[in-house]
């Protein structure tokens, strides 16, 4: 299996605002409708809020916000990918969730330098594969080391909104 994992990869391939995305399937944890997110006052303004999944708080982001885009539009179809990175979990919101996607690493190439400096640095590479074009996301760089610390304490705050 670990020679596998070198060969090829793994992705949750999602749309966001009309773009195919792929994060690697071993930072998902789950994959939930969209519920009811309750607002946390004083976060960055593409926090959600917080969601309680099965007694565990969750901050929730729009992950179309995280980009500097609209904020998404909550549909049927609308899904929270729930992540773990950088020992933070966290739940995105985005436009929906189409399949779970395996290929070879030879697909997958560093982003064109042209791609816009605002939010290159969240992507890794794009991958084309079966005629289609993914871009891949580096978790580890979608959020900041203060955002980091801003969610990792929207836990205690949480706690003190639902007591």
């Amino acid at each position: 299996m670990s020679e596998n994992k070198r060969e090829e990869e793994q992705v949750v391939v999602f749309q966001l605002r009309n773009q195919t995305y792929g994060i690697d399937i071993d930072s998902v944890l789950e994959i939930i409708r969209m519920e009811s997110i309750v607002q946390v006052p004083g976060t960055p303004d593409f926090v959600e809020g917080i969601i309680n999944l099965r007694g565990r708080i969750i901050p929730v982001m729009d992950l179309s916000r995280r980009f500097g885009l609209e904020a998404a539009d909550i549909t049927v179809s609308s899904r929270i990918i729930i992540v773990e990175t950088s020992d933070i979990t966290v739940g995105m919101i985005v436009d929906s969730v189409s399949e779970v996607l395996r290929f070879p690493l030879s697909c997958i190439e560093p982003p064109p330098p042209m791609v816009g400096a605002g939010n290159v640095e969240f992507i890794r590479g794009v991958a084309l594969y079966d005629q289609r074009m993914f871009i891949l996301l580096d978790l580890a760089r979608i959020l900041v080391d203060d955002e980091k610390n801003v969610l990792s304490l929207m836990d205690t705050e949480a706690m003190k909104i639902l007591v």
